[in-house]
């Protein structure tokens, strides 16, 4: 309980530390863009192809686990939306992240340490946290809600091509679905998910990697604990925004 502790402690303090203002904006501005191709423009095609088959899989098991005849086939179409607006193109393509983008930060953050490239920054005068941190924490903020926004996107076409292929309903069927009784606080829901899953991701993967002490070894344990522990706070996260905002 006491190291759980310290290490929460310690990870506010570095949160500090990481939101100091920045001493020149110019370099942290062209951090910020690369970062933005790093984290976000990076991560489009792995969001692309997840949200396709995510979309016609969703559709395939709803269209055979609703053959009651009462019911109406558009629900096929209507279930896909907002199950890939609440649910899959919010939390799930925020675990994919967790993995590709949180072990990818740990890791680097945890080789730099490990190099003392960190302790160089330090002694130059650089607040280290801020400088390689903070860019990543704003562009993961910034992009990941439109990789969601595709991803919505993207799974409606997956649903679409899966229901022209396999014939499971019409087409017409399934995009009266997709438009029947839209409710558009449901994007708000999921893109407000996205920041807090974009900032949670970005900040335990940096916190996992920037304290990372010993050699190569341990800078692999770090990413591995990057991935659980985002993974862990973002379904927890889940549990407590979906009871806040649609409670």
């Amino acid at each position: 309980m006491f190291r759980l502790l310290s290490h929460i402690g310690n990870y506010f303090i570095l949160l500090g530390r990481t939101f100091a203002p920045p001493e020149k904006r110019r370099i942290y501005y062209r951090q910020f863009i690369r970062e933005l191709n790093n984290i976000g423009i990076n991560s489009l095609g792995i969001v692309v192809i997840i949200s396709a088959f995510m979309g016609a899989v969703i559709t395939l098991q709803t269209a055979y686990n609703t053959e009651n005849p009462f019911l109406p086939k558009y629900l096929i179409g209507l279930g896909c939306r907002d199950s890939l607006i609440l649910e899959f193109s919010s939390t799930m393509v925020a675990l994919i992240l967790a993995g590709k983008v949180g072990s990818n930060i740990a890791s680097e953050l945890g080789t730099m340490r490990v190099t003392e490239q960190i302790d160089a920054l330090e002694i130059m005068g650089v607040n280290s946290a801020s400088y390689l941190i903070m860019p990543k924490i704003l562009a993961a903020v910034v992009f990941n809600p439109f990789l969601t926004i595709i991803s919505i996107i993207i799974g409606i076409i997956g649903g679409y091509l899966a229901v022209i292929f396999t014939h499971v309903i019409s087409p017409a069927d399934f995009i009266v679905g997709i438009q029947y009784a839209f409710i558009p606080y449901y994007i708000v829901y999921a893109l407000v998910k996205t920041i807090v899953f974009a900032f949670l991701i970005t900040t335990i993967s940096a916190y996992q990697g920037y304290t990372v002490k010993g050699g190569a070894l341990e800078v692999g344990v770090a990413s591995t604990r990057a991935v659980v522990f985002s993974s862990i706070n973002i379904l927890l996260f889940n549990v407590i925004l979906t009871q806040l905002m649609l409670s």
